[in-house]
C-alpha cells in the first residue's frame, strides 16, 4: 500500500479517520489506566473518561453530582413548590462553575496573547537580523543562547522583584520563555533561504537591505509562521507556571486550587479545555499558513 511509505500524502477522509483513531486509542488508554488505580481503591487520582465527561456536566447543571444534590434536596422538601425551587437553585448553583470556567480561560487567553504578540514582535525582527548578518549573529546568538538555559521558573522571584504581583510578572513570564525559543527558530528559517536566491538579488542590482526585505524574509516566512505557531503552543505551556505567581484567577490557577482539595474530575475537565484550545489555535495557524502561503512547500504543513 503506498500510504505505507514514507511521506506519502493522505486524502481528506483518511486523515480524518487517523485522527478518530487516534483520540479513541488515547482515550482507551486513559480507561485501561483509570481502570487499574480504580481496582487499587484510587480512582480518585486518576478519574476514568466517564467520570471526567460527568464533571464536565455539572458545569451544565446536569451531572452526577448535581443530580445527587437535586435528588437530596427533593426528599427533604415538603411541598413540590419546594423541591421545584431548590432544583431551580441547586442547577443554577452548578452552571456557576461554568462561568468560573469561561472566566479563567478569558484571563488564560488574555496573558498568553499579549505574551505571544510582545514575543512575535521583538523575536522575528532579532532573529531575521541574526541569520541575515553574521556580525549581528556573533553579538547575540551567544547571549541568546546562554539565557536560554536559564530555567524560566528560576526567574519567578526576580519577576515578582520587578514587576509586583499583578499580571506584569505573569506576561513576563510567558513571553521569556516563548522569545528567546522563537528567536532562534526564526533565525534558523532565514539561514535555509538558498544562497542561490540572494545571489540573483544582487546581480540584478539589490541592494542590502531588499535582499534582507524582498528575498531572505518572504522566502523564510511560511517557515517562521511555523515557528510562531510552535511557540503559541510553548506560551500555553508556560502559562500554567506563570498563573503560579500570586495569581486568584486562571486556568493554571484553578488547577491548582483543585489540586489541593484533590478535585482530579475537575482537574481533568480543565486540562481538556486546554488541549481543546490549543488544538483550535493550531489548526487556524496551519489554514493561515495554508492561505497565505500557497506556493510555499507543504512538507512542514
Amino acid at each position: 500500500m503506498r500510504v505505507l511509505h514514507p511521506r506519502q500524502p493522505l486524502i481528506r477522509p483518511v486523515r480524518a479517520a487517523g485522527a478518530l483513531v487516534g483520540f479513541m486509542l488515547f482515550i482507551a488508554a486513559w480507561q485501561l489506566l483509570s481502570a487499574r488505580y480504580a481496582e487499587k481503591g484510587q480512582a480518585v487520582l486518576f478519574p476514568s473518561p466517564a467520570a471526567v465527561g460527568g464533571a464536565a456536566l455539572d458545569y451544565f447543571g446536569h451531572g452526577p453530582r448535581t443530580e445527587k444534590r437535586v435528588i437530596e434536596a427533593r426528599i427533604a422538601a415538603t411541598t413540590a413548590a419546594e423541591a421545584n425551587r431548590a432544583d431551580s437553585e441547586i442547577r443554577s448553583k452548578a452552571r456557576e462553575s461554568l462561568d468560573t470556567l469561561t472566566g479563567d480561560l478569558k484571563i488564560s487567553f488574555q496573558r498568553v496573547l499579549i505574551a505571544f504578540l510582545l514575543a512575535a514582535v521583538v523575536g522575528v525582527p532579532l532573529g531575521l537580523f541574526i541569520g541575515a548578518f553574521h556580525w549581528f549573529e556573533s553579538i547575540l546568538q551567544p547571549v541568546t543562547e546562554f539565557v536560554r538555559y536559564i530555567p524560566v521558573p528560576a526567574l519567578i522571584p526576580l519577576l515578582i522583584v520587578l514587576f509586583g504581583i499583578d499580571e506584569a510578572p505573569k506576561v513576563m513570564l510567558i513571553f521569556i520563555g516563548t522569545v528567546l525559543q522563537l528567536i532562534l527558530m526564526t533565525s534558523d528559517e532565514i539561514r535555509r533561504v538558498p544562497m542561490d536566491l540572494l545571489q540573483v538579488c544582487y546581480t540584478l542590482g539589490g541592494k542590502a537591505s531588499e535582499v534582507v526585505s524582498k528575498v531572505m524574509l518572504p522566502a523564510a516566512m511560511p517557515g517562521i509562521f511555523d515557528a510562531l505557531r510552535l511557540c503559541n503552543g510553548w506560551a500555553w505551556t508556560w502559562l500554567i507556571v506563570a498563573e503560579l505567581v500570586a495569581a486568584n484567577e486562571g486556568m493554571g490557577y484553578r488547577i491548582v486550587k483543585y489540586q489541593r482539595f484533590l478535585d482530579t474530575e475537575r482537574i481533568f475537565v480543565y486540562l481538556i479545555v486546554l488541549g481543546l484550545v490549543g488544538l483550535l489555535i493550531d489548526l487556524l495557524f496551519r489554514l493561515m499558513n495554508r492561505h497565505f502561503f500557497r506556493w510555499a512547500a507543504t512538507d512542514k504543513r
